[in-house]
């Protein structure tokens, strides 16, 4: 097993329009973040991802961008962005930024230059078609709702957009184009960040003819352009152009990627990518072909998930560990108890999460234990996701309202996005002035002073967290064997690395549990490493209290 800086390292997710707002303007900008440094290096992680502070016009928050070389008005200057910067690696941390390049947004200066007429040089920057029969090329659509087809009365053609409308997606077959994106690379690794994580980094390539897409598939036309023919081609170039002539961490977001895949991008003779994030966790909760639809996951099963991805890339790529982030909803909500036992429950998920192999990310307000948020009217939602979903099915297809807003309240990215609940003042210390999202009504009890100033609270649980990984090598290399995976109320495994074994048995429900220790594990030989509840548990006791968590190295 090769060490690396970033295969040791814990990641916090920045999310800077709900992080902290520094001018009043209800807005989270880069001041904001600065101010808080000091807090996120208490947590102990080593790198912050921050979520796009490029310009744009916010269509996707953010994740549209106008100008990748500059930064969003709202956000604040360069020299903001230059002294955030500087004040990460003063105090020893690294930043992981977002690339956007799958598309722009459709007010960058390339697509105004594209839609002039089909003889500009900048013409072939993005997909344009003729239409079929007067309608679009063909049948997909876009992951916002809708088709994936947008036409221009200028010049009479359609550009595929498989996000928002105001997300053109760039050609990546012109070469012009991808040597543009290796520039933008370049621009802000010279500018001394430390990696990037990069946005549906699976969907550049996309089959050529654009045939339309079957059936299946809630979004119809993946199978065209998810993991298309050209991908590991475009990858490599990157690696080969860029990304392998600095000391930098890579991972990519990839909806839908099978391990097989996932092995052909961070196996580590490829020469591609560090890891990616795969969406299986995220998915198993969904309806059949639609993911606003939610139900309950059998243990079992979301443990099926979590150990066939630590098995199958063991010695032969990496992993990215995560709960939720910006596009997910809160975790103790989705997979714990946001009642009467939120703190047992959100302290156990990230027991079981810095237990694993990989590297694990920390959304901001997860250390707080923060939670879905139920607003009352869909107006409350700002998410294009959320409103362009309502409008199709509720406006134009007369589902039921509030059986759609229920499946909105558990699933809506917004969920985490709701401003941190810095303290119990007005607005949760998050602005001065109107939140640009309401603040979850919860702050007065869920908030960062609170949690710093309680010994026994989620943040303080976690910073032991971390510095138990860091000082424990087996929890970080070590390799994954799994016990009892029939078992409904327990996750129960083990790590192995260079003599010494961690054994971890985690209890996901809200009852007491017994278990027995499997032969193979030496019981009186175990040290308690960490526990979520008080007391010093013995591994020979062999019970579990509800959400209790128990780490032993033998």
């Amino acid at each position: 097993m090769e060490k690396k800086w970033w295969k040791e390292a814990v990641v916090y997710q920045i999310y800077p329009r709900s992080f902290m707002d520094s001018n009043g303007d209800g807005i989270g900008d880069l001041k904001g973040v600065t101010s808080k440094l000091d807090y996120i290096k208490e947590l102990g992680v080593d790198v912050i991802w921050m979520s796009p502070c490029y310009k744009s016009p916010n269509d996707d928050n953010g994740y549209d961008i106008s100008d990748y070389r500059d930064i969003m008005d709202e956000f604040g200057t360069m020299e903001d962005f230059n002294e955030l910067l500087e004040g990460i690696h003063a105090r020893g941390m690294k930043l992981l930024m977002d690339l956007v390049v799958n598309h722009s947004s459709d007010e960058h200066r390339w697509f105004l230059e594209s839609r002039k007429s089909k003889d500009n040089p900048y013409r072939d920057y993005y997909i344009w078609r003729d239409p079929r029969d007067g309608k679009e090329p063909n049948n997909w659509t876009s992951f916002f709702s809708g088709p994936a087809w947008e036409f221009d009365e200028t010049t009479g053609q359609y550009y595929l957009h498989l996000f928002s409308r105001k997300q053109p997606d760039l050609n990546w077959e012109n070469e012009k184009v991808r040597e543009e994106v290796y520039d933008i690379v370049k621009f802000w690794l010279d500018k001394g960040i430390d990696g990037f994580r990069m946005d549906v980094a699976n969907l550049y390539s996309k089959v050529e003819g654009l045939p339309d897409g079957g059936p299946g598939h809630e979004n119809i036309g993946t199978e065209f352009y998810q993991d298309g023919p050209r991908i590991h081609e475009f990858h490599h170039e990157m690696y080969e152009k860029v990304t392998s002539k600095y000391d930098i961490m890579t991972v990519g977001e990839m909806s839908g990627v099978s391990l097989e895949e996932a092995l052909k991008y961070v196996g580590n003779d490829r020469e591609e990518l560090n890891m990616v994030f795969q969406f299986d966790q995220n998915l198993i909760d969904g309806g059949e072909n639609d993911h606003w639809a939610h139900r309950e996951v059998p243990l079992p099963e979301l443990k099926a998930v979590f150990s066939k991805w630590q098995n199958g890339l063991n010695g032969k790529g990496w992993n990215s560990l995560y709960w939720t982030n910006h596009d997910q909803p809160r975790t103790v909500s989705r997979w714990g108890n946001d009642g009467e036992y939120r703190k047992e429950s959100q302290k156990m998920l990230y027991t079981m999460l810095l237990t694993l192999q990989g590297t694990p990310y920390i959304y901001q307000g997860e250390e707080l234990g923060m939670t879905n948020v139920s607003f009352d009217s869909i107006e409350d939602y700002d998410d294009v996701e959320i409103h362009n979903m309502w409008c199709e099915r509720v406006v134009k297809g007369g589902a039921d309202p509030e059986e759609t807003l229920d499946n909105v309240r558990y699933r809506a990215r917004d969920n985490a996005r709701t401003p941190i609940q810095w303290d119990d003042t007005e607005n949760a210390g998050f602005t001065t002035g109107t939140p640009w999202l309401r603040v979850n009504p919860n702050y007065k009890e869920i908030n960062a002073k609170e949690a710093l100033a309680d010994p026994d609270s989620i943040f303080h649980y976690m910073q032991r967290l971390i510095r138990m990984r860091k000082s424990t090598p087996v929890a970080i290399y070590g390799d994954f064997k799994e016990y009892e995976p029939e078992n409904e109320s327990l996750y129960i495994y083990e790590r192995n690395y260079e003599g010494a074994k961690l054994f971890v048995v985690l209890n996901f429900t809200d009852k007491e549990v017994s278990f027995t220790v499997p032969e193979t594990v030496d019981s009186s030989a175990a040290t308690l490493l960490i526990s979520n509840y008080d007391g010093e548990p013995k591994l020979t006791d062999g019970k579990l209290l509800p959400y209790e968590g128990q780490v032993y190295l033998i």
